[in-house]
This record gives C-alpha cells, structure tokens and sequence, in this order.
C-alpha cells in the first residue's frame, strides 16, 4: 500500500462537519526531542520505485473513545504486549489495510474488534507524521491517523483486555476541580530545574516563557494547553516516554507524572483532550456524551470533567438557559437523594439558530 499524499478530512454522524485537520504538532522539535513511536502490527508500505534511496511508509489508525460516567472522563484502553514495565495500556489501534475503504471504516473495524465497542460521532483529530517515527519494520515511516469519537453512555468494554480509564490518572496535573493538583508542587520546580540547565541565555530564556505559558506560572491556567503541557515533560526527560520504547514507569511518580502509555498514545490522548476543551465551548458537542434525558447538575458535572475545572453553579445555568441548549422535558428524577430534579434534553434546533451554540466556561474562583 503506498501511502498517498495529503490524507483527507472524512465527516461523520455527530452534530456537525467536521473542520479540517491540523497539521500535527511536535514536527519542529529536535530530532532527539521527538518520539520514536508507533502502533504495532502495521504493515510496511511499498516504497516509492522512481527514487533511489525511497523509504517505506505505512498508515496506522488510533482511536481515543471518550465517555463520561459519574462525573468523571473516562478514555477506552486496550492492553498490549511487548512494552517497557508499567507501559502495557494503549489506545485502540491498528493499520490501514487494503480491506478498509476509508481511514474511518478501518478505524471503526478496529475499534470494534478490540473491545466490541460500536462507535456513533467521530472526528478525526490530528495526523502525526514525525519523521523518526518507525512502523513493524525497521526503517519504515509510520504516519498515525488519530481520531476522537464520543459515546453517550459508558458501555461494558467487551474484551477482558478493554477496559475504561479515568484520563486524569495519565495527566493528574490537568484537573482542578478539587482546587491546585498536588501534582503541580512537585512537576513545577523540575521544570524550573531544566530552565536553569540551559547554559545557552536565549535557550533559557525561551524555556522559561514555553513554561511559564503552558502552566500558568506568572498568568493564567488555559485549560486548553493540555498537549503543550505534556510536551514540556517530555523535552525535559520528566516523563517516561522521553527515554524512548524502553523507558519504564516510575512507581512513585506516578501521582505525580501521570500513568505512562504504550508507544506515544500519552501525547494522542493529550491532543483529544486539549481540542475537546476547546471544541466544547463553541459546539454543543458535550451533549454526544449525555442521555437522551439528564438533570442541569449531570450536564455541568459533565462539563467539568471534561474541562477540569469547578464551575460557578448559577452563571452555568444561566448560560445554558440563554442559549437555548436544552428544553425541559415532563419527567424528573426519583428524589431518592434529594428534592426530584426535572429532566432536560437537548434542543438540537439550536444547530439552525446560531453558528457557535458551545457551552461557554465560567470557572469558579480559582488559583494556580
């Protein structure tokens, strides 16, 4: 199969088209900055015959299935053999065969083999393409399709090697629902270690400014640097990763630098969670995730859980009341916890009435 040029955008069921795809990031970093990392079991592309020194080339597709459930953000993994200790959970993943008209049809075909999970909206999120990069074969440049898809309920995972994971215990410094991360005390001066291991000023200085952007440190928290973040770990060798296939998960840093991930799926999880932050907030999107019927409480902890962040209870109603995102329904909750609560659901009209019906956030008071 040889790989062709640009690889198109696909649309699909969900509440929008979909915008096109972005270049990947991480293609400006140094060569020993970047992850040597790819998917297994991809067969190697036929190299181009007309030139002298052509290099195979193979498409691998990964998949990154969100749900939330009970509040919290849950991401689909699969176990994989052969990784360093500590490394065995990935993403679904697979490689573009012959078999597979499109890159969407292979990616659902693999998504439902490895953990029998029928996927509804889905968007294809970021191609990377680094160059050091190898596929199944030695000397073959593997380019990864990546993909976010949504499910309104969390499902069983099918296959005992599936199983639904809280994306917060890969990248703890990311939530703040509860206030700072305590992982942040600890990640913070390490940064500020390698800022000042810089001998070159204007390398240390341009650290000092990635740093200070990304975590806030001096500004503000943008929930939304989520892949910038994981970045930084890696270029300063704080995470795993940065040692390459073989580098092991580190017990005690775990609470710290987040549970490592086969291959360089850490940084594909980052990218979805990082575009959905963003996505939420200018498409009604979040609602892929709820029941057909759901309280205003369900809907901002959802939100939340999804930004990382506390949100002012009586502003968030207000905003999703002035945007008409949601129209009451007749039933309501049991009451069995409290005083029943009417059940809303979403008015998909409001895809005709504005360009940008997203869920605008209003964190509570919070701190870096």
């Amino acid at each position: 199969m040889t790989v062709p040029g640009p690889i198109r955008q696909e649309r699909s069921g969900g509440l929008e088209p979909l915008p096109p795809t972005r270049k990947a990031r991480g293609e400006g970093l140094k060569a020993d900055e970047r992850m040597s990392t790819a998917e297994p079991g991809v067969t190697a592309a036929v190299a181009d015959k007309g030139t002298r020194n052509a290099s195979a080339s193979s498409v691998g597709l990964v998949a990154v299935i969100v749900a939330a459930t009970d509040g919290e953000p849950r991401a689909l993994t699969v176990q994989v053999a052969g990784q360093a200790p500590g490394r065995g959970t990935a993403l679904p993943a697979g490689p573009l065969v012959p078999e597979h008209a499109t890159l969407e049809r292979g990616l659902r075909a693999w998504v439902e083999q490895q953990t029998h999970q029928r996927l509804g909206y889905v968007e294809q999120l970021y191609t990377f393409g680094d160059r050091d990069r190898e596929g199944g074969q030695h000397g073959v440049h593997l380019l990864s399709v990546a993909y976010l898809a949504l499910v309104r309920e969390l499902r069983p995972a099918g296959l005992a090697e599936a199983a639904w994971r809280n994306w917060y215990r890969y990248l703890p410094w990311e939530d703040f629902r509860e206030g700072r991360p305590p992982a942040l005390s600890e990640i913070e001066p390490r940064l500020m270690a390698w800022v000042a291991a810089a001998s070159d000023p204007k390398l240390r200085r341009l650290r000092e400014d990635r740093v200070g952007l990304s975590f806030g440190i001096g500004g503000a928290w943008n929930e939304e640097r989520v892949l910038e973040r994981y970045e930084l770990l890696f270029e300063a060798g704080l995470i795993p990763e940065a040692k390459g296939q073989t580098g092991a998960a580190v017990p005690d840093d775990l609470a710290i630098t987040g549970q490592p991930m086969a291959h360089d799926h850490r940084r594909v999880l980052a990218t979805a969670i990082g575009r959905l932050r963003g996505k939420i907030k200018y498409r009604p999107v979040v609602f892929e995730l709820m029941p057909p019927a759901f309280t205003l409480l369900q809907l901002q902890r959802t939100v939340e859980a999804l930004s990382g962040t506390r949100l002012h209870k009586q502003n968030f109603r207000r905003l999703v009341a002035q945007q008409g995102l949601v129209e009451e329904t007749e039933a309501l909750t049991s009451g069995n916890a409290g005083r029943p609560a009417r059940l809303v659901r979403f008015r998909r009209e409001v895809l005709l009435e504005r360009p940008a019906p997203g869920v605008r956030l209003t964190p509570s008071r919070r701190t870096v």
